[in-house]
C-alpha cells in the first residue's frame, strides 16, 4: 500500500531544512517573519502554517517551495536534501 509520507513519516522533506535556514538566518527569522516574507511572494500563509511545515505536519506545494528557495537564496534541491 502506498503512503504519501517522507522516509521519516512526515508530510514533507523540506520542513527540517526550512527550520535550520530560518533559525540560522542573520538576523534570525521568527516564524511570523517568514510568513510575512512568503506573503510578499504571494503565498497566503500565517505563522501557524510555517510551524506545521517545519514540523512536517503540512504538505508543501511546488509554488511554496520555489518562494522559500528565493527567500533563503538556496536551490529547491537544497531544501529537499534528506539526512
Amino acid at each position: 500500500m502506498f503512503k504519501n509520507k517522507a522516509k521519516n513519516n512526515t508530510n514533507n522533506v523540506c520542513g527540517r531544512n526550512i527550520y535550520e535556514l530560518r533559525t540560522r538566518a542573520e538576523p534570525r527569522l521568527s516564524q511570523r517573519m517568514l510568513a510575512e516574507k512568503l506573503q510578499l511572494h504571494g503565498i497566503d500563509v500565517d505563522k501557524n502554517a510555517v510551524q506545521r511545515i517545519e514540523s512536517g505536519k503540512r504538505f508543501v506545494t511546488d509554488v511554496e517551495l520555489k518562494a522559500l528557495s528565493q527567500i533563503f537564496n538556496v536551490t529547491c534541491d537544497d531544501l529537499l536534501k534528506e539526512d
